[in-house]
């Protein structure tokens, strides 16, 4: 631990895990599956916070669909038929044994999709085949006048500006007052008038209907994560977060229109970006105290390599990213950017953190080089390709995880992962990813 970092956010991660070292109300199977779901959380724990000798490598295959193509169902069954869901979800993580699973969240709600009517994105069954994963929608669901508007108060924005762009159903959401004009006794009425019209209440009626139906889901979703914990297995993801540039540029502005705006309105997408930050670190923070785990995935889109420059990463994504997560790790989170694309040009950049805080997973990245940059200070993962998972012999996979085991794993700090989620992938090739781990990340 370097001295001058403050102590206080290792003790506060410390008790985060534990905490998830020791799970509040579970009973074990049996013995042996207690003492396998610790020594699989101490592993991960371990390379996160760099000790040197942990026992192995941690493996934890980023699994989308797979599960499910695995188990013979489609990714529309996975998000419709919530017991089908639990069965193959259970069936990989039982076959297969990774030292930790996403759980079964990720697939997400085809029925609350419906009954809300989203536009965002299309997904199997709607608007995609069933066999298919899902399509973002690309668009501007912020236009570059609203800049103002939603930097004054970006939580209004989402309510009754972007959410009746995004739900075909809360659309006369629009209409909604802001609750701080319903102060004083003349201000009640005129105010509250709005949530007398018949079509708001029909708004409320489907999402209402809608927490119902994801009432019913999470239930099955936290059923699933509990029975894995006391079979052994472990859960990856204490909760999720954004980059404010992404959560930008992703679901408010579109890709075309913020690479527009950092040349137009340069200082509206920094106002913006800072705006976006306290609700993010909120998001995790909140994610990682329920769950009492204290890993929080961050989905990097848009600070790759080739999207934008050295300069303008320096200037518009990493600044805010980083207040991000340094807010969640003052929290005693551990954050986990996901560095999707290639990270080579960022690597000295983002280095700049407390030792020991961060996981950083990477897709298309050197593992050498980031290993060489990064691995003084964080623990880093990843970049085994679909490509070979997919259509790779199960000898192109042992040798790949060999050798990046080779340039990333010594000493520790090394998480074996994919660089993408694995969807319609062969069964053979990720058991011998896992097994491969097993085998060649012992220490």
């Amino acid at each position: 631990m370097p001295d001058n970092t403050n102590t206080s956010i290792y003790a506060k991660q410390e008790a985060f895990f534990q905490s998830w070292l020791s799970p509040q109300g579970v009973k074990f199977v049996s013995p042996e599956a207690e003492k396998a779901y610790k020594e699989r959380v101490t592993r991960i724990k371990d390379a996160i916070q760099l000790k040197k000798k942990p026992d192995r490598v941690p493996v934890f295959p980023i699994a989308g669909f797979f599960p499910a193509f695995y188990s013979g169902i489609t990714p529309r069954d996975a998000m419709y038929e919530y017991d089908k869901l639990y069965e193959a979800w259970k069936r990989y993580v039982l076959d297969f044994e990774p030292d930790a699973h996403m759980g079964i969240a990720i697939p997400t709600s085809g029925r609350v999709f419906d009954i809300l009517d989203y536009k965002l994105y299309s997904w199997p069954g709607h608007g995609l085949p069933v066999t298919s994963a899902y399509q973002y929608n690309e668009g501007e669901y912020m236009m570059a006048d609203e800049y103002d508007e939603f930097i004054r108060d970006p939580d209004y924005f989402f309510q009754a500006i972007y959410f009746p762009r995004i739900f075909g159903k809360l659309e006369p959401f629009k209409a909604l007052p802001h609750f701080a004009n319903i102060q004083e006794m003349l201000f009640v009425g005129p105010n509250i008038l709005a949530y007398g019209l018949p079509e708001v209440q029909e708004a409320y009626k489907a999402l209402f209907e809608a927490g119902s139906e994801a009432l019913k889901w999470i239930q099955i979703v936290g059923k699933f994560d509990q029975e894995m914990i006391t079979l052994g297995f472990p859960g990856f993801f204490g909760g999720f977060s954004k980059a404010p540039f992404d959560t930008l540029g992703d679901t408010l502005r579109g890709t075309r229109g913020i690479m527009v705006d950092m040349y137009r309105r340069p200082e509206k997408v920094l106002q913006a970006t800072e705006a976006i930050v306290p609700l993010m670190i909120q998001m995790g923070v909140s994610g990682a105290k329920q769950s009492g785990n204290p890993i929080i995935f961050l989905p990097l889109h848009k600070g790759a390599d080739g999207f934008m420059s050295d300069e303008q990463f320096k200037k518009f994504y990493w600044p805010t990213l980083r207040k991000v997560l340094m807010g969640l790790i003052e929290e005693g989170c551990v954050p986990f950017p996901w560095c999707e694309g290639g990270y080579n040009s960022r690597l000295e950049v983002i280095k700049d953190m407390p030792k020991g805080t961060m996981l950083w997973g990477f897709d298309a990245t050197d593992m050498a080089k980031a290993k060489q940059i990064l691995g003084e200070n964080a623990c880093i993962g990843g970049n085994i390709p679909m490509s070979i998972l997919q259509i790779g012999s199960v000898q192109d996979v042992k040798d790949y995880i060999k050798n990046v085991i080779k340039a990333a794993g010594e000493n520790g700090g090394f998480i074996a992962m994919n660089g993408a989620a694995i969807d319609d992938a062969r069964a053979e090739n990720i058991h011998a990813f896992i097994d491969a781990v097993k085998e060649y990340g012992k220490y």
